[in-house]
């Protein structure tokens, strides 16, 4: 059972390659198998189950002999191809409260060590979400991208390896934002809040920025 949710979070890792870090596309072939294996720090076993279960989603092709290709004609918005997936291994609930836990200090931590230029990624990120809401065009990837930006600007390895989690509950926050036009008017407003904190190098107030965000949406949301 253990090895199956490996290979679950495996086949995660691998989809955020491919939407949100843009590493691969429609017709590319993926790294052979002994060096996608430890670049993930994974057996070859769980990487060929983690291939599985994307090629049973419609996103991964394997052509016998010559490797694994990402499907040309495949669906790739978001974590769309696996939501039946995610969606049984957890909830709303349980996805926000991970949220809750690692992403304020994740902002603390990137508000201190952030470049420069990747402060300006995530302020230019906030723009692009505030753009998608105002012409009514889904910002699930953007706002995926927005907190993977903050969390690689802690510069701490094991942190990006938990945002697959965080990518599962902010596409199901999106979803549930839908009908609740309170909740997407005060994402603009937090996310602002975030981001003006972090330019200015307040570590402090950025971390609290983010605990409020994230405890006004799962209140907004009714997520509790």
């Amino acid at each position: 059972m253990q090895e199956k949710r490996l290979s679950d979070r495996v086949a995660d890792d691998i989809l955020t390659m491919i939407t949100i870090e843009k590493r691969f596309s429609p017709g590319d072939q993926l790294p052979n198998e002994n060096d996608l294996s430890q670049e993930l720090k994974i057996s070859r076993t769980t990487l060929r189950e983690a291939i599985r279960i994307l090629a049973a989603h419609g996103v991964l092709e394997i052509r016998r002999g010559k490797g694994t290709f990402v499907r040309q004609e495949a669906e790739l918005n978001g974590m769309k191809a696996l939501n039946p997936l995610l969606s049984a291994k957890m909830d709303a609930k349980d996805l926000f409260e991970i949220r809750l836990i690692f992403e304020p200090e994740a902002a603390f931590l990137a508000t201190l060590r952030a470049t420069d230029r990747e402060i300006e990624r995530i302020v230019s990120l906030g723009k692009l979400i505030e753009q998608k809401i105002e012409i009514g065009e889904d910002r699930t990837e953007v706002e995926q991208a927005f907190h993977n930006a903050i969390a690689k600007a802690t510069h701490n390895e094991f942190i990006n390896q938990l945002m697959p989690i965080i990518y599962q509950a902010i596409g199901k926050g999106v979803i549930l934002s839908q009908e609740k036009e309170a909740a997407v008017r005060d994402t603009i407003r937090d996310h602002r809040m975030i981001t003006d904190f972090m330019t200015m190098r307040n570590p402090h107030g950025a971390q609290s920025a983010m605990r409020i965000h994230i405890l006004r949406a799962m209140a907004e949301l009714e997520i509790n």
